[in-house]
């Protein structure tokens, strides 16, 4: 399919998605006509997930629903091929410090040799979002921290459910 400009992929693990996820979003589907937001399915980098595929993109599409032109999808392909097939010229993600930079950097470098024709779009994390990460949260809650100003209402209800707390 040929990229649309108009169209882009916001993808993540979203394990569990939190106000900073959401603050990317929200700011991206401003930017383009339309927004697909990619829950990857089985994630290669870090151990199982707490949340299945199914809850995550529940969890998302509630947080979205009101941003018209958001769509919330699985995917387990590499990312470009993901975004190329839903005909995406675009690739947004959020950087909080210079370790998301160093990561994100060599994984742009990956992507435009293997399709470089979609473009990657970074935008810089809002500076009440820039500490939050899904891991920390997950932790904060463990361990019976504060975690409802950092999630939606129903993602700190579930991991609550979840960790028994």
């Amino acid at each position: 399919m040929t990229p649309d400009n108009r169209t882009a992929i916001c993808p993540g693990t979203f394990d569990p998605v939190t106000l900073g996820h959401l603050d990317v979003i929200g700011r991206a589907s401003a930017m383009f006509e339309s927004l697909i937001v990619g829950v990857v399915n089985h994630p290669w980098r870090k151990t199982a997930t707490m949340f299945t595929a199914e809850e995550r993109v529940a969890f998302v599409e509630h947080a979205t629903a009101h941003l018209g032109n958001v769509r919330v999808e699985t995917f387990s392909t590499l990312l470009v091929d993901y975004a190329r097939a839903r005909g995406a010229m675009a690739i947004v993600k959020g950087l909080r410090a210079i370790s998301d930079f160093e990561y994100e950097l060599e994984m742009n470098q990956l992507n435009r040799r293997q399709a470089p024709d979609i473009e990657s779009v970074y935008l810089m994390a809002s500076s009440e979002y820039s500490f939050l990460r899904s891991s920390g949260v997950k932790e904060l809650a463990t361990f019976g921290g504060d975690i409802d100003e950092l999630v939606p209402v129903e993602v700190a209800r579930a991991l609550k459910e979840r960790l028994g707390r």
